[in-house]
């Protein structure tokens, strides 16, 4: 995992921080986390007030290991054992059913809790640290990502910066800089709280290698099936820029910019760029490259100056669902007709 070596005494800085109920900004391979002691229902309330976050909205707990994961859940089932056997550490949040020490504050007054341990070496130096500041080899962090509720998820330090803001301008504590996150989108949630095990957030760990696992089906869980648990992610509308973004097959994106202006748009699209596009941001041909760069891609796109995001659709499959799953969603943030006259 490329990016700079983590920096020890920050690291230090930042868990006295947690500890003491403070805010902390931390690089994951997923996103960039706004973290909080989870134990300490103040400072995880403290996060939803930072992000502006509804209340009986989960976070998912950052745990360092399977043992640490066993104290904040009522039982670890053997499917979720395997599961964490095969993807910790790495992007999968496991929801079970929550143990004693998992309040309110964490799981949306829910009977369940989502657990993830995360790969960075960043989260993981952090998580490490924390436990021995407060002598607690189960001690976790509280963490959504770092940016306000909705808004385009922070792949770089600079992004958590300039959308929540670090003290004396912002909520947060401390932002760790622990470069680009390799991934680039969200963890894959899958809900093992019942009888059969759902999918309720795509990511990098597709369905299929959940099932390869399992050795069993896993489940696609639809929005509006009220009967699994809450979690993040799930909500129509999210991961969205300011400027409405819209999603355009390959065949009509000529004419599409050519409808809305071609001074007035960026583009996301394949290389070859179109004639009098300025503001063009190459996609990668890759499913795990396009995400990588994904939300990077977004808040550039948002910051050029350009009144509309144009995104072309990317190719179909199983590697790409999740990204389908995030472009779908800050896409229906601006599902409102888009007034074309200057």
């Amino acid at each position: 995992m490329s990016g700079p070596p983590v920096d020890r005494a920050a690291i230090g800085r930042a868990a006295r921080l947690l500890r003491d109920g403070k805010l902390v900004a931390f690089p994951t391979e997923t996103v960039y986390g706004l973290g909080a002691d989870a134990d300490n229902v103040q400072a995880v309330r403290a996060i939803f007030a930072a992000k502006g976050r509804p209340a009986n909205h989960p976070v998912i707990v950052h745990v360092a290991d399977l043992q640490a994961a066993a104290a904040w859940a009522q039982d670890l089932s053997p499917a979720a054992r395997r599961l964490a056997a095969r993807f910790w550490p790495g992007p999968l949040t496991l929801v079970v059913a929550r143990g004693a020490r998992a309040h309110d504050a964490l799981t949306g007054a829910q009977p369940s809790v989502g657990l993830r341990c995360p790969s960075h070496p960043w989260a993981r130096a952090l998580l490490k640290a924390l436990c021995l500041e407060s002598g607690d080899p189960s001690r976790a962090i509280a963490a959504p990502s770092a940016n306000r509720f909705g808004h385009i998820s922070a792949t770089l330090a600079e992004h958590v910066r300039s959308d929540l803001g670090e003290k004396p301008d912002g909520p947060i504590d401390l932002i760790l800089d622990g470069g680009a996150c390799p991934v680039g989108i969200e963890s894959t949630i899958v809900d093992l709280s019942g009888a059969v095990p759902r999918l309720l957030r795509p990511g990098w760990i597709g369905r299929d290698r959940l099932e390869q696992a399992l050795g069993g089906e896993v489940a696609a869980a639809p929005l509006d099936d009220t009967s699994v648990p809450r979690a993040p992610g799930r909500r129509a509308r999210h991961y969205a820029p300011s400027q409405p973004l819209e999603l355009v097959d390959a065949d009509e994106l000529a004419a599409r910019v050519q409808d809305l202006g071609a001074s007035r748009v960026a583009v996301l699209a394949p290389a070859p760029a179109l004639a009098g596009v300025a503001r063009w941001f190459s996609a990668p041909a890759e499913p795990d490259q396009y995400a990588h760069h994904l939300y990077e891609s977004l808040h550039r796109m948002d910051a050029s100056g350009a009144e509309r995001l144009l995104v072309q659709r990317p190719p179909r499959g199983p590697l790409w669902a999740a990204l389908h799953d995030r472009l779908e969603r800050a896409a229906a943030a601006f599902s409102s007709p888009f007034d074309d006259a200057d």
